[in-house]
């Protein structure tokens, strides 16, 4: 016997899918007309604006109301310019400027070139409270390590992006910056109490619930005095008791994406882990990213079996369906604006530049880049002061791999530039730097989290506070190297 049509559409009103390639597929766009909530969009989806828009518009024709969503965080997280790197800054450099009503402007920046493209939902921002300098996955995506700062950007993102009729999803709920892990990977877990969470991690979250947000996203973090052995998307304690109760928010819950280990390993698939998921309360389940109609039909299949079982009960599916219909209808109705200002971001991102010591009388010297592996969550998108550089000779090389004498045979008589991420943490790196930095002029750039470490005899250090194309040629700019 086949599954109900009507409990298959039921699930399938829970689920936020993702498709291959740039175009969307027969089996994407059926789904939707048989009452998939929506995809969400990745950088494999987006080959140029215009595709983007015919491919939203594809989707819209199978049914008005589809959610299409996106991670378009700017800075470091970007997908429509995933071939280029962003052209605003990140988050991390918006907190350095620390000028709400320019955060404000940012996002509106961003949720008007979303709208224009017909994408609904932009999954950002990031709201953690950065509290760990060796966090793999947060870092620049947060606003900063300071609670108060922030909640407040915070809040001004969401007004930039709702203002434009797409819907803010901030992330990632009870707070992804104490961890020292990526969910991605594994499970992290953040050895806090709750009363610690409330002082440290809840302030953004609790800013966004009063400026209204749309959505939220769970985090696959393990906190053991409210989670015990499974992540926060799992957790009725986190979803209904903290978040709905505590902190009043009456939209959509959002998981982070099921086929992260964080989730898929602590529930032994992805199909068990949605049925854990809208059990603890979550609204919208988003698969991943590397989607077919095959897994979406398992995982339909998984929560019509769960309703069969007593897993699920029909009340919770409907809840949660509802409440992403909820979502789609706050912005559906959002028209295509005019486009935003194209150099917004590059102007926010050289107020954001900070540089320790003396940039002047570089000349041309040799330009030399770290390697940095990039998270899933960034995906490979060029970075670097490579695009900017008038005519400078560019190295790149693997600091574990590289000593100080061959950079500085290389460089001869000229200084050197070394840009790096997150170079306090990268295997190598810090020694290095300071071994070449002894015996030769070095200039630093940073463009990470730059962390409390600073190179010993080093001429100069610049932070970035990102590596997007704005915070790029903003660097740059500061040493003197635009072309």
């Amino acid at each position: 016997m086949g599954i109900d049509p009507g409990l298959r559409r039921l699930a399938l009103g829970t689920l936020l899918a993702a498709y291959p390639g740039p175009v969307p597929p027969d089996w994407a766009v059926g789904l939707v007309a048989e009452g998939l909530a929506g995809h969400t969009l990745f950088g494999t989806n987006v080959h140029d604006l215009a595709q983007v828009a015919g491919s939203t518009a594809a989707l819209r024709a199978a049914r008005a109301d589809v959610l299409v969503a996106i991670d378009e965080e700017g800075g470091d997280v970007t997908r429509l310019a995933h071939a280029t790197g962003s052209p605003y800054p990140g988050n991390a450099a918006l907190g350095a400027v620390d000028d709400p009503a320019l955060t404000e402007r940012v996002y509106a920046a961003i949720g008007t070139e979303l709208a224009a493209l017909g994408i609904t939902v932009d999954l950002a921002p990031t709201v953690d409270v950065n509290t760990a300098d060796e966090n793999p996955v947060i870092g620049t995506r947060s606003f900063g390590a300071d609670p108060a700062r922030v909640a407040v950007h915070s809040a001004a993102a969401v007004a930039g992006l709702q203002s434009t009729g797409v819907a803010a999803c901030a992330k990632h709920f009870p707070g992804h910056g104490a961890t020292i892990a990526d969910s991605h990977h594994e499970l992290p877990t953040v050895d806090a109490t709750p009363a610690v969470l409330r002082e440290r991690d809840m302030p953004p979250f609790a800013a966004v619930v009063d400026a209204g947000v749309l959505s939220i996203m769970t985090a696959h973090i393990r906190v053991p005095a409210l989670t015990g052995d499974g992540p926060a998307t799992f957790s009725q304690a986190v979803l209904v008791d903290l978040l709905r109760r505590e902190l009043g928010f009456t939209g959509t819950v959002i998981t982070d994406a099921l086929e992260m280990k964080g989730a898929a390993l602590a529930a032994g698939g992805i199909g068990p882990a949605a049925v854990l998921a809208l059990a603890a309360g979550a609204d919208l389940l988003c698969i991943g990213a590397r989607v077919n109609a095959a897994l979406v039909e398992r995982v339909a299949a998984e929560i019509v079996a769960a309703l069969g079982d007593g897993r699920l009960s029909r009340v919770r599916v409907e809840q949660a369906a509802g409440r992403a219909a909820m979502l789609a209808a706050a912005t559906r109705a959002a028209g295509p604006p005019a486009l935003a200002p194209t150099d917004l971001g590059y102007a926010v991102a050289r107020r954001a530049v900070r540089v320790e010591g003396e940039v002047t009388g570089l000349g041309r010297p040799l330009v030399v880049q770290l390697h940095a592996a990039a998270t899933m969550a960034q995906g490979r998108v060029p970075w670097g002061l490579g695009p900017h550089l008038a005519g400078l000779e560019e190295i790149r090389v693997v600091a574990a791999e590289t000593d100080a004498a061959t950079l500085r045979g290389l460089a001869g008589d000229r200084p050197i530039v070394l840009v790096g991420r997150h170079l306090h943490r990268l295997p190598g790196g810090a020694g290095l730097v300071e071994a070449l930095a002894a015996a030769h002029p070095v200039t630093v750039v940073e463009m990470g989290w730059p962390g409390r470490w600073r190179p010993a005899g080093a001429r100069a250090f610049v932070t970035t506070y990102g590596a997007s194309h704005a915070n790029g040629r903003a660097a740059a700019q500061a040493l003197g190297l635009a072309d």
